[in-house]
């Protein structure tokens, strides 16, 4: 079954094929900030804001609804269009937080659709971010 999430999903070029990641948090956590830093490294944008997510064969994927696809909104500039990627199988949910995260967390998961896809709590619009994000596609 086809829902929507709040949430915006970058894919990242990792040991030859894409890999999604949902950026989640509320409004001026940071998602399309820290969406645009990854864009930078070579991520592509699959959807900003809200994406649509589907199970299929044990793994989950999304994309972007027709009205909002190949458009980031850059908080102070407005809607820009982006080159997106149609969709992506989701390997990493990235949620806002505002503490400092564990040295060592035990490996979480978020249930989306009846399957479990590895997450992380993360700060957002720390300079860092980008890379640890890279850092932990490329662990899984």
């Amino acid at each position: 079954m086809r829902q929507p999430v709040h949430g915006t999903v970058v894919a990242l070029r990792c040991k030859g094929q894409w890999r999604g990641v949902m950026i989640c948090g509320s409004s001026g956590a940071g998602k399309s900030d820290l969406a645009l830093r990854l864009m930078t490294m070579g991520a592509r944008l699959v959807v900003d804001d809200q994406a649509i997510v589907w199970a299929s064969k044990g793994c989950i994927y999304a994309r972007a609804p027709q009205t909002i696809s190949g458009k980031i909104e850059v908080r102070g500039v407005g809607i820009l269009p982006a080159s997106p990627l149609v969709f992506v199988r989701l390997s990493l949910i990235v949620q806002a937080q505002l503490e400092v995260p564990e040295r060592l967390p035990d490996q979480q998961f978020i249930e989306l659709d009846g399957v479990p896809v590895p997450s992380m709590g993360l700060r957002l619009l720390h300079p860092s971010a980008p890379h640890v994000v890279a850092s932990a596609l490329e662990a899984l």
